[in-house]
């Protein structure tokens, strides 16, 4: 029976990670393509503020082919599914039928995913969905993946926790609001070694480096923005 051909969407993050490691262990979805989300203005990967060279170091090491939706410096929401539109439809006609998410819990985030395929006959897959995120951290942990965390929201976190690598004595430092795999945006991280990978990606951990942002929304939308603060803490490639 011909398996579903499948791409998966790419955070260089920890979920990610684990959720790409099960599909590509469970070998109903074999996964043959990754997408990232990256803003073309800094180079770097949106959100997590990951320099694009270590993408692409970390995608080599991963041994799948990469395609980046490159976004402007503060993309609206229109731009975002404008472009990301375009994106599908490529990769409808390259023959995708499925795609993989590292999401976990996140109701409203699945039903905007699902929405945007479902126009183009591609169906969601989330390998990870519904499972405790206590359990999946230790199970990241457990296999030997490494990540380090390299975005958080100033307001729930501090500075001292961007530039850690997740351990068990970052879990027990964690305040009690915030979940054990971020699942709420809480932080963000970026995975250098572990069983998806050929070798581990090597780094220099930079300078930290706080940023507020104005929260994305619909242009028609007539609320006011609010910016919300985030620590970003730099990697420097080898």
């Amino acid at each position: 029976m011909k398996k579903p051909k499948t791409y998966f969407n790419w955070s260089t993050g920890k979920d990610a990670s684990l959720a790409l490691y099960h599909l590509q262990n469970e070998t109903q979805y074999p996964v043959d393509k990754l997408i990232t989300t990256v803003n073309a203005h800094h180079n770097r990967v949106s959100m997590h503020g990951l320099r694009r060279e270590l993408l692409v170091q970390q995608v080599q090491a991963i041994g799948l082919p990469l395609t980046t939706l490159e976004l402007p410096e503060q993309p609206s929401m229109e731009v975002y599914n404008n472009k990301m539109e375009g994106l599908l439809a490529d990769l409808k006609r390259e023959g995708y039928t499925h795609a993989g998410f590292g999401d976990i819990f996140l109701e409203d985030l699945r039903e905007f995913r699902e929405k945007q395929l479902a126009s183009f006959n591609i169906q969601c897959c989330f390998p990870l969905w519904k499972k405790n995120t206590r359990d999946l951290i230790h199970e990241f942990l457990d296999l030997g993946f490494r990540a380090i965390v390299i975005c958080i929201k100033a307001d729930l976190l501090d500075s001292s926790f961007v530039g850690r690598e997740i351990d068990e004595n970052f879990l027990q430092d964690l305040p009690g609001n915030v979940d054990p795999c971020g699942e709420n945006g809480e932080f963000h991280t970026f995975c250098f070694d572990g069983p998806l990978f050929n070798k581990p990606i090597n780094f220099t951990v930079g300078e930290k480096v706080y940023r507020e942002y104005k929260s994305p929304k619909d242009e028609k939308d007539s609320k006011t923005s609010i910016n919300m603060g985030f620590w970003f803490c730099d990697l420097i490639p080898h």
